[in-house]
């Protein structure tokens, strides 16, 4: 049977495109009808939630390169492929950015923008840190985190694609270059674009595990999603045959080893910041142990790690189909109560008491358009690319070793 006919990426990038315009409209809508505050931090989730897939698939192409991993080299091109959302997640973005600096009196979102008016003006601490958060280098960072990944995103594509067209080995070597670079350029500025997008909103705390936590994050949501895509494809023809249950399994290992890898994080900057006691730490987390969010802690610990880590680790969970996409898609939904755990409380302290906080109100319809809003776009970015290429890297090297991977 010819499944692949059935499959049309070009028609299924149309509906992704007009419900990502429809979450764009609404979620303007709920900007200036319903509260601009609570619509912005629903944006701000949305295009962290699909950022940290974006970013986690280009550090996956960069571990494939470095580790010169043949197994993996049919995955190549798929994630190759969601680069292609990067751009326009820091053009969604950037709208947060121009609100923060021009609408009303400003610190909309981070507080700390709002440096001349009360209670961040005479503040000692922000005083301590205005060299780094400050309106003009925020600006600068935004713009050279995302140039820095987009750059990456283009030279590894372009590297790809321009195998397949001579066949030269030596794309090869120049991306294994190019990742071994890249890899610091990543460590470094997804690290300080997590503190400067969501650590900021509460800038009176301290954390050095933040950029690492977000990491780990990052890495469970892009190893879902390739999954969920590996198997859609299977589904649908392109990869009959090419995909199997060795394939399944690698990335199985790998789910299991970033969610203790996430376990770890979180449990150690909980720990350590509560041993050690000081106010200007520990108020973070008494925050999100008042009321309902202490419940929504109590689901992270228990759905985000322990499920996924029992299931993943028995041998016949991670070689089925159905029961990775389900896990899969269970990973991706509390990573996202995640992003909420560590954005939200930020934020609703100032106009709502947390621990009155509803766990479900009418606010969850705008997080709903917003992450419709973002991940149409990505959706219709990834299946726009997936239409100029072939589904695998033809000619590379490696190809038939990871065609005939047995795991």
């Amino acid at each position: 049977m010819d499944h692949g006919r059935r499959f049309d990426p070009a028609k299924v990038g149309s509906i992704a495109l007009w419900v990502g315009g429809a979450g764009i409209a609404l979620s303007i809508l709920g900007f200036f009808f319903y509260s601009s505050s609570r619509v912005s931090l629903s944006w701000l989730i949305s295009v962290m939630f699909w950022l940290s897939i974006g970013l986690g698939m280009l550090f996956m192409v960069m571990i494939h390169h470095i580790f010169d991993a043949g197994w993996s080299t049919i995955l190549r091109r798929p994630l190759e492929h969601g680069l292609a959302s990067l751009p326009w997640i820091g053009l969604l973005f950037a709208p947060l950015i121009l609100i923060s600096l021009f609408y009303g009196e400003g610190g909309l979102i981070w507080k700390w923008m709002a440096s001349d008016l009360p209670p961040v003006a005479g503040d000692v601490l922000y005083q301590k840190k205005s060299a780094y958060l400050n309106n003009s280098f925020f600006v600068i960072r935004f713009i050279l985190f995302f140039g820095i990944w987009i750059g990456l995103a283009w030279a590894f594509r372009k590297a790809s694609f321009s195998q397949d067209v001579d066949g030269a080995s030596k794309w090869t070597s120049v991306s294994r270059k190019l990742a071994a670079a890249g890899l610091i350029l990543g460590a470094l500025t997804v690290s300080f674009a997590s503190m400067d997008w969501i650590k900021s909103l509460d800038y009176h705390w301290f954390s050095t595990m933040f950029g690492v936590w977000f990491f780990s994050g990052s890495m469970r949501a892009a190893l879902a999603v390739t999954l969920i895509i590996c198997v859609v494809l299977v589904k649908f023809g392109p990869f009959e045959g090419i995909f199997k249950q060795s394939h399944m399994y690698e990335l199985g290992r790998l789910m299991l080893a970033f969610t203790i890898f996430w376990a770890y994080i979180s449990f150690s900057q909980y720990f350590l910041i509560l041993n050690a006691n000081i106010p200007e730490e520990t108020f973070w987390y008494v925050t999100r142990e008042e009321g309902n969010w202490w419940n929504v802690g109590l689901v992270l610990i228990f759905c985000n790690f322990f499920v996924p880590f029992v299931f993943l680790l028995f041998y016949p969970s991670k070689v089925n189909n159905r029961s990775m996409v389900g896990i899969s898609i269970w990973i991706l939904f509390f990573h996202l109560i995640d992003l909420y755990y560590y954005i939200l409380p930020s934020k609703l302290v100032d106009w709502i008491p947390v621990y009155n906080f509803p766990i479900f109100d009418v606010a969850l319809f705008w997080d709903v358009a917003a992450l419709a809003g973002v991940g149409g776009i990505c959706v219709w970015a990834f299946l726009r690319s997936l239409t100029t290429q072939s589904f695998i890297p033809v000619r590379d090297p490696r190809i038939l070793e990871s065609v005939n991977h047995h795991g």
